[in-house]
């Protein structure tokens, strides 16, 4: 049981209809998030719009899930856990150890790393990070673009973790439990 109604798709009406469906046809299957974010449209619709704007941006999948990772581990959110898992592991091609250590904000690639360790300093801080996390970023070969981006990523993160975890969202993805949980 949800904590927000699901929204069907054979049952939506109006923008919720027409955003549900727009999931339908971009990612060939409604996850219960979206189903649960539709009963506010504008929801949906900025959730949607930030997500695919930043997936045209300069970081790669495999760097944007591995964001999600460490974001959702921080917050708790199984749900997203379980998501950025799969996604990973089966759109990204990230290997289990790999998506194990985003889970804690750590890659064995360097780039990646400099943006993990930034995403998560301007987490713990909110937002306020010393010159110096900065730098190392940029001395890791982190760009203007990216930097941004990593900003990007951190909202949309934290939005879809506190949304699940508020909507209490049933979990349609294989289980990833939060290391705070186990």
């Amino acid at each position: 049981m949800t904590g927000f109604a699901p929204v069907e798709p054979a049952t939506a009406t109006g923008p919720a209809a027409e955003l549900l469906a727009q999931v339908q046809r971009t990612l060939g299957a409604t996850p219960n998030m979206t189903k649960a974010m539709a009963n506010s449209p504008a929801l949906l619709h900025g959730y949607l719009a930030l997500s695919g704007a930043l997936a045209g941006g300069e970081l790669p999948v495999a760097v944007r899930e591995r964001l999600a990772l460490a974001t959702a581990e921080y917050n708790g959110c199984e749900y997203c856990l379980s998501a950025h898992t799969y996604l990973g592991a089966n759109v990204a091609k990230i290997d289990a150890a790999e998506l194990d250590a985003a889970r804690d904000a750590k890659s064995t690639d360097a780039h990646p790393q400099a943006l993990l360790t930034l995403s998560d300093a301007i987490a713990r801080g909110r937002g306020r990070v010393d010159s110096g996390a900065l730098q190392a970023a940029r001395d890791a070969g982190a760009t203007d673009a990216e930097i941004g981006e990593v900003v990007g990523h951190l909202a949309l993160n934290v939005l879809t973790n506190y949304f699940n975890i508020l909507a209490e969202v049933d979990n349609d993805f294989p289980p990833v439990v939060p290391h705070s949980v186990v």
